[in-house]
């Protein structure tokens, strides 16, 4: 639904809110007409969000710009510190605001029972990016706050004092750095994993696409065994694994922080964290408040190459929906579409635009003068939209969250029994025995 389209609807049902209020005294249904005649949305809206950092701040201003256009409407905000989890067990009750990210543990088949449709495929394709992530049967619920493509994010500096100034191209020239910025800085931390606020380990499997390509989502339920040397999911998760092994990344992960890891690549104590783009400008608002520059904090591709050539995997940050239990849908559809189209939301993130014909930001200078290829993935085929994920629910891997990677990551330093081999035996195991028993063979 375009704005255009939610002005239109509130208009008519204030104009009948108002005939029927002549006669009966009633309310306006959620809609207020002004001294001009115009009418609009109106009521309260509760918004939630992940960004605990600027919800006092740059959020509040997105609201009074908003009340520019929309003053009846009143907009609260609940920011949540660990949003994946407690926001999948809001998702139980009818309590999870009028306006939300949707969690990423909502498989697609989930999406018309927790969010409000907010148009067809075809219809919402003409003006809006990436929006196959939140679609199920050809409707879309969901709309991404921004793009992101995928990498790392570097502490140039650091890696510079270890003789490191390109991106490397191969996972064994990766961990070869790392141990360069180990032995050039000691004190520093070459990898920073934060494996003890979970989410951040989910980033690795936004990478899918850059070695199998557009299809790699469909080619996964295709295959029995995703953790075979060779395999992109192999790749993916092997590096991880390595990383840990030898000793690259943090003494206790146990003990790392999101918000101080902002800190610590910032000033140089950590070398790099895989995450999408738009984590590049929290990184370097960090560095400037330390007193550095800003361009010490860079984003490189992946060290994997097709043909001799970086990929970077582009999709969808966190999509925004409507609560299907929200009371005042008509003030919830202003807010989403005034803040993806008005509030310079993306742009500040240094991500890509949602809109269709939007720029690249400027932190992906790197990117462009490396010639790295954009990768988008392509939708699943109609009817399949939730091939994947049951295939992963049923095996009790959670493929697109932190568990299992926790899990590995334990093995990988030792804090558990078992081996990479083993470890990733026992994930083929279970994958083909989900595998045969949603396809069916």
């Amino acid at each position: 639904m375009t704005r255009k389209r939610i002005l239109a609807t509130t208009s008519m049902i204030a104009a009948t809110a108002m005939l029927l209020s002549a006669c009966s005294g009633g309310d306006d249904g959620g809609s207020s007409t002004g001294e001009d005649g115009q009418s609009g949305p109106s009521g309260t809206i509760t918004v939630l969000t992940n960004r605990t950092d600027i919800v006092d701040t740059v959020f509040q201003d997105y609201v009074a710009e908003f009340q520019k256009e929309y003053p009846d409407v009143e907009v609260e905000f609940e920011a949540i510190t660990d949003y994946e989890n407690d926001v999948t067990v809001r998702l139980n009750s009818t309590d999870y605001g009028d306006v939300l990210l949707i969690p990423n543990t909502v498989t697609p088949d989930q999406l018309p029972t927790f969010f409000e449709p907010l148009g067809t495929v075809d219809e919402m394709g003409e003006k809006w990016r990436f929006i196959h992530d939140q679609a199920y049967e050809g409707t879309v619920y969901g709309l991404t706050t921004f793009g992101t493509a995928m990498g790392y994010v570097v502490n140039k500096p650091l890696f510079a004092s270890a003789g490191v100034t390109e991106p490397p191209t191969t996972p064994e020239a990766f961990i070869e750095a790392l141990k360069a910025v180990k032995a050039a800085a000691p004190d520093a931390t070459p990898y920073y994993t934060n494996y003890a606020d979970g989410w951040p380990l989910s980033s690795w499997q936004s990478n899918q696409g850059e070695i199998d390509g557009p299809e790699a989502l469909n080619m996964r339920t295709e295959e029995d065994a995703p953790w075979t040397v060779g395999n992109e999911q192999y790749m993916i998760d092997s590096l991880l694994f390595d990383i840990v092994a030898e000793g690259v990344s943090e003494a206790d992960p146990t003990t790392t922080n999101w918000e101080e890891s902002k800190n610590l690549i910032g000033t140089g104590q950590v070398g790099a964290m895989v995450l999408g783009s738009w984590a590049v400008t929290q990184m370097q608002d960090a560095a400037e408040a330390a007193g550095n520059p800003r361009e010490d904090i860079g984003f490189w591709p992946m060290p994997w190459q097709v043909d001799g050539t970086f990929r970077t995997t582009v999709g969808s940050d966190y999509k925004i929906g409507i609560s299907k239990h929200s009371e005042n849908k008509e003030a919830a559809e202003a807010w989403l579409y005034w803040f993806l189209e008005d509030s310079g939301f993306a742009a500040s993130q240094g991500g890509l635009s949602p809109l269709v014909g939007g720029e690249n930001p400027d932190i992906l200078s790197d990117f462009a003068d490396l010639g790295v290829e954009e990768i988008e993935l392509a939708p699943a085929p109609e009817g399949k939209e939730s091939l994947l994920s049951d295939i992963y629910n049923t095996a009790e891997i959670d493929l697109a969250g932190d568990k299992y990677r926790r899990e590995f990551v334990d093995v990988a330093r030792g804090a558990a029994d078992g081996t990479k081999e083993s470890f990733f035996n026992d994930l083929n195991q279970r994958w083909a025995t989900a595998r045969a028993e949603v396809v069916g063979g």
